[in-house]
């Protein structure tokens, strides 16, 4: 696994990139972008463009954790 070139949520920007959450998870890019596509990822669709915002990807972050999705 790749380490993340984040320490903390608060480093994080306030919209994340595909290439953004798999940095920040330690994934490849590639993984980041089919993640993006999960039904339960909270993506916000902007014309072509998919990102995530910060406070959403913690949340879900967090919610995977404490014992899988809803």
């Amino acid at each position: 696994m790749k380490e993340s070139a984040y320490k903390n949520y608060d480093e994080l920007p306030l919209f994340l990139n595909a290439a953004t959450v798999a940095k920040v998870l330690g994934i490849s890019p590639s993984s980041g972008y089919e993640l993006m596509h999960e039904s339960d990822f909270p993506v916000l669709k902007i014309g072509n463009r998919m990102v995530v915002p910060k406070e959403k990807f913690v949340e879900w972050v967090l919610r995977h954790i404490q014992g899988g999705a809803d």
